[in-house]
């Protein structure tokens, strides 16, 4: 539709039509094999899924994913229910972390998650000690994200393959227990007006950063 049309219809009050998500019944035979599942198959699938997954059981889903997940895990503290959580469990389905953890409150808005943690193992830690301690016994380092004057750019750190990037709320930021444990915190350069930038964003882009040294097209 072009704009002119569209503007035409919203000055007449008319609503566009809202784009329905997914794939309708299956047509045809059915075809074979454990991971179909049969109520999609007959209803239709309009989860939030790639079209490799459609009309998947979301148990297959999980252990297809399972089977390539890369080796970065993904922390964030909630420590006031921030409603960035739910963003950051997106993006980490998107560039498919190994896991996810949550610091502190174990309840968390998943509205921003878009169902996407049905997907993903999120794995909750009541303390900064506790989640501490579980990496040092994974042997992962704790990589801090925040802005703080020692921080190390992120354009320019080579991140390892295996290791636990921690994101802290908006506002505070990184808690002083998780800049003490991580082996290092980096910073993403800004070049703006801006003091600093959205929690969720701020996750994405360093996600990106490892999917570009790691995973990446090219990449080793």
């Amino acid at each position: 539709m072009s704009q002119g049309a569209g503007a035409e219809d919203d000055e007449r009050g008319e609503a566009e039509p809202a784009r329905e998500v997914g794939v309708g019944p299956w047509e045809g035979p059915w075809p074979e094999g454990e991971h179909w599942d049969p109520e999609l198959l007959e209803q239709g699938d309009r989860r939030n899924v790639v079209d490799l997954y459609r009309y998947w059981k979301r148990e297959a889903v999980v252990a297809d994913l399972d089977a390539r997940r890369h080796e970065f895990h993904v922390a964030i503290e909630n420590w006031q229910h921030d409603f960035n959580i739910g963003t950051v469990v997106r993006t980490a389905n998107a560039f498919l972390a190994k896991e996810i953890h949550i610091i502190g409150k174990k309840r968390w808005n998943r509205r921003g998650a878009m169902v996407t943690d049905r997907y993903q193992h999120v794995r909750h830690h009541p303390t900064v000690e506790d989640f501490v301690a579980w990496a040092e016994n994974e042997g992962l380092p704790v990589l801090g994200v925040d802005l703080f004057p020692d921080s190390v750019p992120l354009e320019t750190y080579d991140l390892p393959r295996r290791c636990a990037l921690v994101f802290g709320q908006e506002g505070p930021g990184l808690s002083e227990q998780i800049r003490d444990a991580a082996a290092a915190t980096l910073s993403i350069a800004q070049f703006g007006s801006t003091r600093s930038i959205n929690a969720g964003v701020a996750a994405g882009i360093a996600m990106h950063a490892w999917i570009r040294q790691h995973a990446a097209p090219g990449a080793p």
